[in-house]
């Protein structure tokens, strides 16, 4: 590349996770996946909506993440709900373990993109929002939109 620029591209977002937590802290982690997940993560078919993250054993992992198998894969595919180990340097991942702990807080991944030729993971530290948390959300993002709608008709 000549400008020195890496470009990217978002392939799934996790929706829920914005309406569900309050995200406090983004990281970024490549994830380690086979051929064939890769070539169905270009295709477009994977879900995040109900995955989460752990720790174990100094390693960090997603799970509940779905990669659909790729249609030509045959015997390479691999099951579709495997638990996928993220790549973060160490000291991120003692980090985040020390927060999760203490805080209650939780690691929920937010979105998945490439970054160039490789699959990154954008990982979230959240805190759970009560229900009139979402109810206050959902209020503003109402008022913003009647303002938008109104500022838009004032000036046509």
């Amino acid at each position: 590349m000549v400008s020195g620029k890496v470009s990217t591209k978002i392939i799934a977002q996790n929706k829920k996770a914005h309406h569900d937590y309050f995200v406090l802290e983004t990281y970024e982690a490549g994830i380690e996946l086979y051929g064939t997940e890769v070539k169905s993560i270009r295709a477009g078919r994977v879900n995040l909506k109900d995955s989460w993250c752990s720790i174990n054993h100094g390693e960090i992992f997603v799970n509940g993440m779905h990669i659909s198998p790729y249609e030509q894969g045959n015997i390479f595919n691999k099951d579709p709900l495997r638990v996928r180990r993220l790549l973060m340097h160490k000291k991120e991942i003692l980090k985040l373990y020390g927060t999760c702990k203490q805080d209650g807080v939780s690691l929920i991944p937010l979105s998945l993109y490439f970054k160039g030729n490789k699959v990154k993971m954008s990982v979230g530290l959240c805190k759970g929002k009560k229900l009139y948390d979402k109810r206050a959300d959902m209020a503003e993002r109402s008022a913003k939109r009647d303002m938008d709608r109104a500022m838009k008709e004032q000036n046509k």
